[in-house]
C-alpha cells in the first residue's frame, strides 16, 4: 500500500516528524516500512505564466511555436515549444533559467530553431506527475501568475510504501493507516468516511441479493447527465498516481480513488446497457463473461456474479464486465458498493488467476458499514467533477449480520504478554482500535461464544473482570480473546514487553531419543562428517537407480497431495537418496573428498491406516481416543542416520599419501552411532539393495538388525552419478533406543598395570572376523579389557584359502596385578573357544 503523506495529513494531525520517524512508530504498530520516495522535492524555480503571443515557426519538420510568456517579472519571457495544445491567454507551468527538474534536469538560457528559449514551458511528464503526457500542463485560468508551481500543485509529497499482512486488510485505505497512525501518535483523527448521505427509502436502480452466502450488502446510487469528456483534476490524477494506479478516466478514476481513501472497492456501470433489475448470485452452469481485460471466462458454479437480465454482468469484487463498462459516451452511470464474502472472492480470484485492487481488499475482509458512505462520496465527486446530477434514492439490499461480540477478562493480554496492563490500558486500547467495551460477561446465546466464550470462562476463575468487547465493523480479524490482546500488546509496544525466561517445570528435559539423537550428530561431526539437510521427498526414479527390486517394502511410500515437484511426489523411505544428490551437488562444484551424514525421519505406510485423518478442533486438548486415532492414520516414522563417503577419508599431504574411503570406514561409522547408544553391534555378511553384494555388512544389536553398510553398487554408482567406490551407510536409531542402558554410570579405573597377550589366527578366507572376535571376546572372561584387530595376512606361509588374523588382547584387573599365568590361560581360553566355533588356529602351531 502506497500512501501519500499529504493526503495522510488531510485525516490524521500528524506532527513536525520526517517520513522516517512516521514510517518507524507505523512499523512498531505492525505496518511494515518497504520504501520511502519522495517527491517533488527536487525541483526548484517552476512558477505560473499566462502565454502573451505564439508564433509559428516555419520550415522545421514539426511544429515549433516561439511564445511570449508573462511570469511576473519586469519583462515576459521568450520560450521555444514544440508543443500545439495552449493558446494564448493559457496558464502554464514555466521552468525559469536556473530551474531543476524532476531526475536533475537542470534549464538553461539557449538558442534554438534560431530563437532564443529563455525558459522551458512544463507539462505533466516534465514535472514528474505523469509517466506520460501528451502536451503541456494547462493551469485553470485564475492561477495567480509567478505562483511557485510546486506549492500550488501540491508536487512536493513522500510515499511511504507499507507492507500489509492478509489479517491487516482495513490498512489497504489512507482511512486505515490514519487511523493507526493516530494511534501512534496520539492525534486526532478525522474519518473520511463521515459524510452524511440523505436519508432516503426510496429505492434507485432495483437490485436483489440471491444468495446471502455471497453477499450480504448491496448499494446501487444512479448518476444522470455525467459528461463523459469530464477529465479528472490533476490533484486526482497525482494522487493516484503517486499511490501505484494509472489515471483512466474521471469515472473509474473516481472509483478508484474511494477505494483508496475509505477501502471500499467500487464499480461503476453504464445504465444504458444495463438489461432489467439487478441480482447478486452464484454462476449458472456454462455461464461466460468477457471482463474488463477481454479475456472470456468460463464461470465456475461457486463464483459470485453480479447479473442482469442478460446474464452476468461482473465478477463480484474482482473485475467487471466489458458490456457494461464507462465508455467515451456514458452519460447515465450506477454505482455499485457492496460487501462480498472473503472467502468467495478468494477462491474465485485464484480459481481464475485474476488479481485485482478490489480481490485484494475483499480477500482480507472490508468494512461491510461503508457501501452507503462509500458510494455516496463518489456519487457526489461524479456530480462535483463530471456535472452529473445524483439521482433521488438508494438502492440498498442487505442480509442481517450481528455484530462479533467478544467476552475476555481484562487480565488476559497482561497473561498473554506476560505482564501487567491494568483494566484501563486494556480498555482504552480496545476502545482505540474502535472496539466498544462493556462491562460483564455477555448474555447466552449472542455472538462471542464457542471458542472464545470457553477461554473466556476458563479464564474468569482468575478473580480478572469480565469485558464484553463489540467488535467494529471494520475489523473482521478480530475473533476471540487472543485477537484483543494482541491488539492492546502491539499498542502497549512490544518492545516493552519484559525479557522473562519461563520457570522450567520440574522433571523437564530432554528425552533419551533426543539425548542419543543429539550425541550421534555430535560423534559422526568429531569423526570427520559433515551434517546436511536433505528435502524428504523422493520419487519412482530414486527407487529404480538404487537398484530395488518391485517387491521391495522401501518402494511403498507415502504420496503428497501437493508436491513441490511432479518428479518427486512421494515422501523418502530411506535416507539416501537425499545424501547422494547432495554427494553429486559437491562433488560437481569442486569438493572431491566428502564424508556426508544426515538424521531425519523416513516414513513407512501401515497397511490398515484409514485413508483419512480426523481434522479435530483447537478449542481444547484431543483427549487419548483422538490422539490415538490421528496416530493410526499416520505412517510409522523411524528416525535413522545415514552416511556416505566418497574420495580420500584420510587426505594426502606432505606427511605422505592418504587413504580413500572404503567399506571399513561405513562400518565404522555405524560403530561411531553405536557406541553413542553403549550398544556393540554385530557384523555380518549380507545382500541388500544399494549396496555391493560382496561388500555389503548386515549390522545387528544382539538379535535386532538396525542397518546397513558398506561400497554401493556399480549400477547405483552409474545412475547417480557417484565417484567410484562410493561408500554408504544407514542406520534406525529408533532400534537402539529400547536397548539404551539408562543415565551413564562412572567407570571405576583401575589403578593397576595392563597385561598384554597377542595372538595370531589362522583361518578360512572365507570366515568373517566378527564371529572369531566374539569368539575370543567370550573366551577371554572378565579380565579382558579391550581386543583390536593389527593385521590380517594372506600368502604362501599361510596356506592357499587361508588367511591370518593378529589380535591384541589387553587384560586389567581392578583389585590386583595380574600375573603371567592368569593373562595366559584367559589368553589360551579364547584361543580354545575360538578354534571350536570358526575352526581357528594358532599360527605357528
Amino acid at each position: 500500500m502506497k500512501v501519500p503523506l499529504s493526503w495522510l495529513r488531510e485525516y490524521v494531525d500528524l506532527p513536525a516528524a520526517t517520513p522516517h520517524e512516521i514510517a518507524d512508530k507505523l512499523t512498531a504498530a505492525g505496518l511494515k516500512l518497504e520504501s520511502v520516495t519522495s517527491y517533488g522535492h527536487d525541483i526548484k524555480n517552476v512558477v505560473v505564466g499566462e502565454v502573451l503571443a505564439i508564433e509559428e515557426l516555419q520550415g522545421f519538420k514539426k511544429p515549433i511555436r516561439h511564445c511570449q510568456v508573462e511570469v511576473g517579472e519586469a519583462a515576459p519571457r521568450e520560450i521555444v515549444c514544440g508543443a500545439t495544445n495552449f493558446e494564448v491567454g493559457d496558464r502554464v507551468p514555466v521552468a525559469l533559467p536556473g530551474a531543476v527538474l524532476p531526475g536533475g534536469f537542470e534549464i538553461a538560457s539557449r538558442k534554438t530553431y534560431g530563437r532564443l528559449s529563455d525558459g522551458m514551458i512544463c507539462s505533466e511528464a516534465e514535472l514528474g506527475v505523469a509517466d506520460s503526457s501528451p502536451g503541456i500542463l494547462v493551469l485553470p485560468e485564475g492561477t495567480p501568475i509567478g505562483a511557485d508551481v510546486v506549492e500550488l500543485l501540491g508536487l512536493r509529497d513522500d510515499v511511504l510504501e507499507l507492507e500489509i499482512t492478509p489479517d491487516i486488510g482495513y490498512a489497504l485505505s489512507i482511512r486505515g493507516v490514519a487511523r493507526e497512525a493516530a494511534i501512534a501518535f496520539g492525534s486526532a483523527f478525522v474519518d473520511p468516511a463521515d459524510v452524511s448521505p440523505p436519508a432516503e427509502s426510496t429505492p434507485s436502480y432495483p437490485a436483489s441479493i440471491a444468495d446471502p452466502s455471497a453477499c450480504d450488502r448491496f448499494v446501487l446510487r444512479e448518476i444522470r447527465g455525467f459528461d463523459p469528456a469530464a477529465q479528472s483534476p490533476l490533484w486526482m490524477r497525482v494522487r493516484l498516481l503517486r499511490s501505484g494506479m494509472r489515471p483512466v478516466s474521471l469515472a473509474v478514476d473516481v472509483t478508484n480513488y474511494v477505494m483508496l481513501e475509505l477501502g471500499q472497492p467500487l464499480h461503476a456501470f453504464d445504465a444504458t446497457r444495463l438489461t432489467g433489475g439487478i441480482v447478486v448470485r452464484r454462476a449458472e452452469p456454462g455461464e461466460k463473461l468477457e471482463t474488463l481485460d477481454h479475456v472470456v471466462r468460463a464461470l465456475h458454479p461457486e463464483d459470485i456474479v453480479i447479473a442482469d437480465e442478460s446474464g452476468a454482468i461482473s465478477m463480484a469484487g474482482t473485475m467487471g464486465g466489458l458490456h457494461t463498462e464507462i465508455s467515451g459516451d456514458s452519460t447515465d452511470i450506477v454505482i455499485e458498493a457492496a460487501h462480498f464474502s472473503a472467502s468467495g472472492t478468494a477462491r474465485m480470484s485464484r480459481r481464475h488467476n485474476l488479481v485485482s485492487e478490489a480481490s485484494k481488499r475483499f480477500e482480507r475482509g472490508v468494512d461491510r458499514e461503508l457501501p452507503l458512505y462509500a458510494s455516496w462520496r463518489a456519487a457526489r465527486l461524479l456530480a462535483e467533477l463530471g456535472g452529473g446530477t445524483i439521482q433521488p434514492g438508494v438502492t440498498h439490499a442487505e442480509v442481517a449480520v450481528e455484530p462479533v461480540r467478544i467476552a475476555i477478562p481484562s487480565g488476559y493480554p497482561g497473561k498473554v504478554a506476560g505482564t501487567v496492563y491494568d483494566r484501563d490500558t486494556v480498555v482504552r486500547r480496545l476502545e482505540e482500535v474502535g472496539c466498544t467495551v462493556e462491562s460483564g460477561a455477555p448474555e447466552s446465546g449472542v455472538a462471542g461464544e464457542g471458542v472464545a466464550g470457553e477461554i473466556a470462562a476458563r479464564l474468569a476463575v482468575t478473580g480478572d473482570d469480565m469485558l464484553t468487547v463489540t467488535v467494529p465493523s471494520w475489523r473482521p480479524d478480530l475473533s476471540d480473546p487472543n485477537d484483543l490482546a494482541e491488539e492492546v500488546i502491539r499498542l502497549e509496544g512490544y518492545e516493552n514487553l519484559p525479557s522473562i525466561l519461563p520457570a522450567a517445570p520440574a522433571g523437564a528435559g530432554l528425552t533419551e531419543s533426543q539425548r542419543l539423537r543429539r550425541r550421534v550428530g555430535r560423534a559422526l561431526a568429531a569423526a570427520g562428517y559433515v551434517e546436511v539437510l536433505a528435502y524428504p521427498f523422493v520419487g519412482e526414479r530414486d527407487f529404480d537407480n538404487l537398484q530395488l527390486v518391485a517387491d521391495d517394502p522401501r518402494r511403498l511410500a507415502v504420496r503428497l497431495a501437493n508436491p513441490l515437484s511432479e518428479d518427486e511426489p512421494l515422501m523418502r523411505t530411506t535416507l539416501l537418496p537425499g545424501l547422494l544428490k547432495t554427494l553429486v551437488r559437491n562433488v560437481g562444484r569442486g569438493f572431491a573428498d566428502v564424508a556426508l551424514f544426515e538424521t531425519g525421519l523416513v516414513y513407512r505406510p501401515v497397511s490398515d491406516a484409514p485413508a483419512v485423518a480426523p481434522v479435530l478442533g483447537v478449542h481444547r486438548r484431543p483427549d487419548e481416543e483422538e490422539l490415538a486415532s490421528i496416530e493410526s492414520a499416520l505412517p510409522a516414522q523411524p528416525l535413522r542416520v545415514g552416511v556416505v563417503l566418497a574420495g580420500e577419508f584420510q587426505p594426502s599431504g606432505w606427511w605422505g599419501k592418504g587413504r580413500r574411503a572404503d567399506w571399513a570406514d561405513a562400518v565404522e561409522a555405524a560403530r561411531t552411532v553405536a557406541r553413542e547408544a553403549g550398544v556393540a553391534l554385530e557384523v555380518r555378511a549380507d545382500r541388500h539393495e544399494p549396496w555391493h553384494p560382496g561388500r555389503c555388512a548386515a549390522l545387528y544389536a544382539g538379535d535386532v538388525l538396525v542397518g546397513h553398510a558398506g561400497e554401493l553398487h556399480p549400477r547405483v554408482v552409474e545412475a547417480y552419478g557417484l565417484p567410484p567406490r562410493t561408500c554408504a551407510m544407514e542406520l534406525e536409531l529408533t532400534r537402539l533406543v529400547p536397548l539404551l542402558a539408562g543415565p551413564v554410570e562412572t567407570p571405576e579405573i583401575s589403578a593397576y598395570p595392563v597385561a598384554s597377550q597377542d595372538v595370531a589366527l589362522i583361518v578360512d578366507a572365507a570366515t568373517p572376523v566378527a564371529p572369531v572376535e566374539a569368539a575370543l571376546r567370550e573366551g577371554a572372561g572378565e579380565l579382558l579389557e579391550s581386543i583390536r584387530l593389527f593385521d590380517v595376512y594372506t600368502g604362501a606361509q599361510v596356506g592357499e584359502g587361508k588367511k591370518s588374523l593378529a589380535y591384541s588382547l589387553r587384560f586389567r584387573a581392578p583389585d590386583r596385578t595380574l600375573t603371567v599365568e592368569e593373562t595366559t590361560a584367559a589368553r589360551d581360553a579364547a584361543v580354545a573357544l575360538a578354534g571350536e566355533r570358526t575352526g581357528a588356529q594358532l599360527r605357528g602351531v
